[in-house]
């Protein structure tokens, strides 16, 4: 406050060129802050017409566009060979270790038994085949060692700890204590293990709960030899589940697999070039340089943001006594520089882990794809950003701005409903239908009907039941359908269609000008601030007849016409407020 009483008593006392020259900083001040508000929100080509200032970070975005792009479509490759080579092996070893096994899994296992002939015949024909492996596989498969010693197989039965059952009696006497009973057999002795340990396969079918034989393999993938890369060697940890936890007369079998890579310890190729994986370290080192760069310009991006807004609602406040309104405010905040951001930094993370499984230290491949793939999926989608600097190309950015906020509403408005009928068909309709066994499969189920997949079969399965269950399917899904395809869907539909058309409108009528574009258009009919409206209403609220009672130094400077008169009356009150003081300045500035 002392510093703006010095100003205005200079002012006062001041000569005409003193006078002259506050007005003239004032004004520059104000073209000073409208150029960099203007440089600001130009596209990369106009800032390069306007300053010559080269748009580096157009350029960085563009050359990591192509990079990661490249990096991705390298790794991808990669991937696909030891994606396909995992699944070819599960494929192989259910032929080979599940008798009868038909190529297709049902839905939690693999193949059924239901007598124990044969049981005992596919339990048995897991030990033959694993005796007998290196003469029956067409893979670089064999046996796995620890310390020069094959690793043993391993079978565990699972039963009640005792337990009497008789049905024609209704009667039954169990004790629920578990007991679990393992067996370690060395595949060079499989010969003899049938007559060695005949009491340990004597099993009571009713305490029996499970049976499980896990033992692991050793395999190396040849076929990236082809792509001059060196082979990765396989750990396979198999796992054969005879489940019987539901004592329902079928006893399940299920063949789990989980496969570890790692590098080979003794190898050597001849016959080709070998690939030099350096020059793969080095590009995806390159990729990492880029993304940081461009993290680094996006990140000085937001500062230079933040500090013009700061200058810009400062100054409105004080030579407009009003406020920057939050559209204004979120103009300032880009959120395509935090999807760049957050895209660089997944892609240093995914680069980073490349590098590793490239060097043979870690065999994340999942991970890392996750990471490149979503970074090269944030990238292109940043794309859109330069498009909608062009009018006809930014329809699409403009209509989701728009109806996102009532599209989200209305989202989860409707999610309510779709909630309700999940629970609901999950609990009914489970127990009767395979789409319905599990919450996420309802879910799925459901979104598959909105969109008009598969609804004659989903229908056509519900006919094996009670009469009951059936006329009720046939009221949920008539109900389900009809409220969300006919009503909840073209709702939504409606809802961006809306959008899309206000959008249409604006672009040929002009859209709403908020306060930064009337102060960068030279405008100074800005309304009142919320502050003064708020008074007024109070006002004529309270005594509509009366008028508001006005400041003291408003009062006073009502007739005043020029910047000389305003001072005077101020030297007069001596109760001049900071608000008042910014009179002057905007005063000042219309003078000059």
């Amino acid at each position: 406050m002392d510093n703006d009483t010095d100003f205005f008593v200079k002012y006062n006392e001041g000569t005409d060129s003193v006078r002259t020259t506050i007005t003239h900083d004032m004004a520059n001040e104000e073209d000073i802050l409208k150029d960099d508000l203007r440089y600001y929100f130009m596209n990369p080509c106009d800032k390069y017409r306007a300053r010559r200032q080269i748009p580096w970070k157009l350029g960085v975005q563009i050359l990591k566009i192509i990079m990661i792009t490249t990096q991705l479509v390298l790794f991808g490759l990669n991937n696909q060979l030891v994606v396909s080579y995992k699944e070819e092996n599960a494929l192989a070893f259910k032929n080979l270790f599940l008798k009868g096994y038909s190529g297709v899994d049902e839905n939690d296992y693999c193949v059924a038994v239901y007598s124990q002939e044969d049981f005992y015949d596919h339990l048995f024909y897991v030990f033959d085949q694993y005796r007998q492996l290196k003469n029956l596989t067409v893979g670089p498969v064999g046996y796995a060692e620890d310390d020069s010693k094959l690793v043993p197989l391993v079978i565990c039965k699972e039963h009640y700890k005792r337990g009497t059952v008789e049905p024609s009696d209704e009667f039954y006497d169990i004790d629920a204590q578990i007991e679990r009973v393992c067996l370690s057999l060395d595949p060079t002795s499989l010969d003899s293990w049938k007559t060695n340990n005949e009491s340990f396969f004597v099993l009571d079918f009713y305490r029996l709960i499970g049976v499980t034989i896990s033992f692991q393999l050793k395999g190396i993938n040849l076929q990236t030899v082809r792509s001059l890369e060196l082979p990765d060697c396989y750990t396979f940890f198999l796992t054969i589940t005879f489940d019987n936890h539901s004592h329902s007369g079928k006893i399940k079998i299920l063949l789990e697999i989980d496969a570890i890579s790692s590098a080979c310890k003794n190898w050597k190729i001849s016959g080709t070039a070998q690939k030099n994986t350096h020059y793969l370290l080095v590009f995806d080192g390159f990729v990492i340089l880029v993304c940081l760069t461009s993290a680094v310009l996006c990140t000085r991006s937001i500062v230079l943001a933040v500090k013009l807004l700061q200058r810009f609602s400062t100054f409105f406040h004080v030579h407009y006594k009003r406020k920057v309104c939050k559209a204004d405010q979120k103009e300032f905040f880009n959120g395509w520089y935090i999807l760049v951001i957050i895209s660089d930094i997944m892609a240093i993370v995914g680069s980073i882990l490349k590098m590793e499984i490239q060097s043979k230290s870690l065999t994340s491949y999942d991970v890392c794809s996750i990471f490149l793939g979503t970074s090269t999926l944030m990238v292109w989608v940043g794309v859109i950003r330069y498009l909608g600097y062009f009018q006809k190309y930014n329809v699409l950015i403009l209509t989701m701005k728009a109806a996102f906020p009532k599209v989200l509403r209305f989202c989860c408005c409707a999610g309510m409903i779709y909630l309700g009928y999940t629970f609901c068909g999950w609990i009914v309709l489970g127990p009767y239908h395979e789409k319905f066994e599990g919450l996420s499969r309802v879910a799925e189920c459901l979104f598959s009907l909105v969109n008009g997949d598969d609804m004659f079969a989903t229908f056509a399965q519900f006919q094996e039941m009670s009469v009951l269950v059936w006329v009720f399917s046939r009221v949920y899904l008539y109900s389900f359908i009809s409220l969300f395809i006919y009503m909840v869907l073209s709702l939504f539909i409606a809802l961006i269609t809306d959008a899309y058309e206000t959008i249409k409108n604006y672009q040929k009528t002009g859209f709403p000008v908020t306060d930064l574009q009337k102060f960068l258009k030279d405008h100074k009919d800005f309304p009142c601030s919320e502050d003064s409206r708020e008074l007024e209403r109070d006002c004529l609220f309270l005594c509509c007849c009366r008028r508001c009672p006005q400041p003291t130094f408003a009062r006073s400077v009502k007739h005043v016409t020029n910047a000389e008169e305003m001072v005077k009356a101020m030297s007069t009150n001596t109760t001049t407020t900071l608000s008042e003081i910014s009179l002057l300045h905007v005063q000042l500035f219309h003078d000059t």
